[in-house]
């Protein structure tokens, strides 16, 4: 079985109403995904180019590696990833070279698992559960982030309409305002929720590590679960000053590719490791930075931005993982992992699969088909799609 053909999408769905991060205003979601096709028939779905343009991406696959791949076989991942790696370090140790390979990996264990008739859960050494528990990430800014009664009004609405939707926890964004005003945004959105429910917050690495610690001081009276990104992916002397001055937990790692780059940050600098598979190195990467993570007993629970392959990647990745550490009854957000399920609107999240991820009681059922277990459709795929 040998790779015979390889074409990128370039997938771009506007939004109707945008909305801020600490880093950006969002007027459109994105992403690229990445066919391959074997010479006995079978097609294997991978997912890269989240970060930015996703034009980059495409033509790291299109004219430098897939060139390298034809011919090659379609049922050996690691041994691809690695060889590529090799062949990309001198120049792409990190960013788009990184989610090149890392689309081509995911689409490589999905084309392994078809042709065995297994989920790559399977494949990775067998499920832990057959369904995830879910945490919303909601809470972002509007457009009129500025006008702070209305915009608070807008964030009350919104998280009375997470409350409802069955979900287990909820993550916000904070970062984009000035200190007491995202305080004040902490606040409410405990005071909808309730003492006793998970609540995370995530600057996206909006401060330096003084104004991070001022701001999870600011918190730490409403119980929260982890402090994602406080300071810029780089600072790993920031991420320990913070996590030392803190009782929150630290989280990141999204911005971070392959065992390399997550070696020194999960010995130091984070408690909650958080690699995105469709950007840090796949299935491959994702065992080896798990095995990592696993010496020093930290939970592994992926960043998920994309489209349903993503999704359907992190619930194949997140189905092997044991509580960690072990306990007869493991508990989410303890030791039990959960999956991040973005609820801002996402098109190529939510109509480009034949069955779309639906919530059931908290829960994302993991895919139990053949690879990744999901299937396109190839009418919406050709709608979203903007460039091969």
């Amino acid at each position: 079985m040998k790779i015979e053909a390889i074409q990128t999408y370039i997938l771009r769905s506007p939004l109707d109403k945008p909305f801020y991060s600490s880093q950006a205003r969002f007027t459109d979601r994105n992403s690229l995904l990445v066919r391959i096709c074997t010479d006995d028939g079978i097609v294997g779905w991978g997912e890269g180019g989240q970060y930015g343009p996703p034009e980059p991406v495409a033509c790291c696959i299109n004219d430098v590696l897939a060139p390298r791949l034809i011919n090659t076989p379609a049922d050996t991942p690691n041994r691809t990833f690695e060889e590529l790696y090799a062949f990309s370090r001198d120049f792409g140790q990190k960013g788009t070279y990184i989610e090149a390979l890392s689309a081509i990996d995911i689409a490589l264990w999905d084309i392994m698992g078809k042709s065995l008739g297994r989920p790559v859960h399977a494949l990775l050494g067998g499920a832990f559960r057959n369904q995830v528990k879910a945490y919303g990430t909601g809470c972002y800014y509007p457009d009129f982030f500025a006008d702070t009664p209305k915009m608070l009004a807008a964030l009350e609405s919104e998280a009375q309409q997470l409350k409802e939707s069955g979900l287990r926890a909820v993550k916000i964004k904070i970062g984009l305002l000035p200190i007491e005003i995202d305080g004040q945004r902490v606040d409410l959105v405990r005071q909808i929720f309730g003492s006793d429910f998970p609540l995370m917050i995530d600057a996206n690495h909006a401060y330096n590590a003084t104004s991070a610690t001022r701001m999870g001081r600011r918190v730490e009276s409403n119980e929260i679960l982890w402090f994602e990104e406080p300071v810029t992916p780089e600072d790993h002397a920031g991420y320990q000053q913070v996590r030392r001055s803190l009782n929150i937990p630290i989280a990141g790692g999204e911005c971070e590719f392959t065992r390399y780059g997550f070696r020194d940050l999960i010995e130091d600098c984070v408690d909650i490791v958080q690699l995105d598979l469709c950007c840090a190195g796949g299935f491959t990467e994702w065992q080896k930075i798990s095995a990592l993570a696993s010496i020093f007993s930290k939970p592994v629970l992926p960043h998920v931005w994309g489209s349903g392959i993503a999704v359907a990647a992190a619930l194949q990745a997140i189905a092997t993982a044991p509580p960690c550490p072990h306990t007869a009854y493991p508990v989410a957000l303890q030791n039990e992992p959960m999956i991040e399920f973005d609820r801002t609107p996402n098109p190529i999240r939510d109509d480009l699969l034949q069955q779309p991820f639906r919530l059931e009681n908290g829960y994302l059922a993991v895919p139990a088909g053949p690879g990744l277990g999901v299937e396109i459709d190839e009418a919406v795929l050709q709608r979203l799609t903007v460039s091969h």
